[in-house]
């Protein structure tokens, strides 16, 4: 099943959590803080200006992204979880 996001939303996949520190600690599931990092998989048309035009988005898919902690709406889609959020909750590109 493929999800499509409607206007400035888009569709990020969570990067995998540290499995341990810097230090070379492991850490247990328990103890792992969610990633806020992510790939984007799929973007909507764009905001709707004033004009009646859509706004270009700054992330295209397969880029990887930086994102606030609470970001987004999480979604089970065919076993994976996925985030949708608005373009706006982005803050920065990874490259």
């Amino acid at each position: 099943m493929k999800v499509v996001p409607l206007n400035d939303k888009i569709v990020v996949k969570r990067l995998e959590a540290e499995e341990k520190t810097a230090g070379g600690i492991l850490l247990p599931d328990t103890a792992k803080e969610k990633p806020r990092q992510g790939k984007v998989l799929s973007v909507g048309d764009g905001k709707l200006l004033e004009n009646g035009k859509r706004a270009a988005f700054q992330v295209k898919e397969g880029d990887r992204i930086l994102f606030t902690s609470y970001a987004g709406n999480e979604v089970t889609v065919d076993g994976e979880e996925l985030l949708i959020m608005s373009e706006d909750d982005v803050l920065a590109v990874v490259e």
